[in-house]
């Protein structure tokens, strides 16, 4: 089980004889099945992969609520801020930044989203929120939140027009979402720990701003990462993702493959059943209707 795959990379570059003897990696970050996607259209995978990111079960709820939730409750436990109000900046608006946008609108802050896909863009425009470049929200932003899984997506020149008492964190990939070396040689001075896990720098403009955690991810530093209740999901996903890799390994191709839809359907029904909740099945009738050509509408 794998996570931004690093673990699947290092095997790849450092101990390729063991490649051979490995059934099948399960991914769960979406910079990791990208990487992953890569490497296998170079040629250059040696063993199949399981894209859990992927699947719905896992993506739609642990990236979306999961990460929406906890990001905010890493970085009120870091700051004690008040969202209210204020101008957060959401950078990316894929599930982890859909997530973290709604719940900081539902607590009140004037929410900002930066993309560079132009569907998502869209998406983030229509569902409410102001997108704009970059250059243009780092002026306006109170609190800076990367969740990308790119590099450097907050650069010096962004930081270098922000406003004083602005806060920069990261519930992304790593901690290189953020060009922290690029702050420190912008920075006229030392960072200062103002409080556990806050770190100020001070601007050439005087401007004073605020990096939580050294850029790491602001869920797991300053809080506990996502509900047992929305991770369970994404275990059960993998669990039954490396069953299904095992059962199937004599002829498993060596790609990248998609979660089987049928576990898929066992874990969300699963879920359902643990919160009481009961939903409609399709007639005959309507089966025949929505697998026939000949059927008129």
């Amino acid at each position: 089980m794998d996570d931004g795959a690093d673990l699947v990379s290092n095997i790849h570059s450092d101990y390729p004889e063991i490649a051979e003897k490995i059934i099948g990696s399960m991914e769960e970050t979406t910079t990791g099945v990208i990487r992953l996607r890569a490497m296998a259209n170079d040629g250059a995978l040696k063993f199949p992969v399981i894209a859990v990111n992927d699947a719905m079960t896992k993506n739609m709820f642990d990236n979306r609520y999961g990460t929406g939730q906890s990001t905010v409750d890493g970085i009120i436990r870091a700051t004690d801020i008040l969202l209210a109000g204020k101008n957060i900046v959401a950078v990316g608006y894929g599930w982890c930044g859909r997530g973290f946008a709604t719940r900081c609108r539902g607590m009140g802050a004037n929410v900002i989203d930066t993309e560079v896909d132009p569907i998502r863009a869209l998406v983030a425009a229509m569902d409410g929120f102001r997108v704009l470049p970059m250059s243009e929200a780092a002026k306006v932003g109170d609190l800076f939140c990367t969740l990308t899984g790119d590099i450097h997506v907050i650069r010096p020149e962004h930081m270098a027009v922000m406003k004083n008492g602005a806060i920069i964190a990261n519930s992304g990939h790593f901690n290189v979402e953020i060009d922290i070396d690029g702050l420190k040689e912008l920075a006229v001075s030392e960072p200062k720990e103002v409080r556990s896990l806050v770190d100020e720098y001070e601007l050439p403009s005087g401007a004073k701003i605020y990096l939580l955690a050294d850029g790491r991810l602001i869920n797991l530093a300053a809080a506990e990462g996502h509900p047992a209740s929305v991770m369970d999901m994404s275990f059960a996903t993998q669990a039954l993702a490396t069953e299904w890799a095992v059962k199937n390994s004599n002829g498993l191709e060596v790609k990248v493959h998609n979660v089987p839809e049928s576990i898929e359907d066992w874990v969300s029904q699963l879920k359902l059943k643990s919160m009481g909740i009961e939903i409609d099945e399709l007639t005959e009738e309507q089966k025949e209707y929505l697998s026939s050509w000949q059927m008129g509408t």
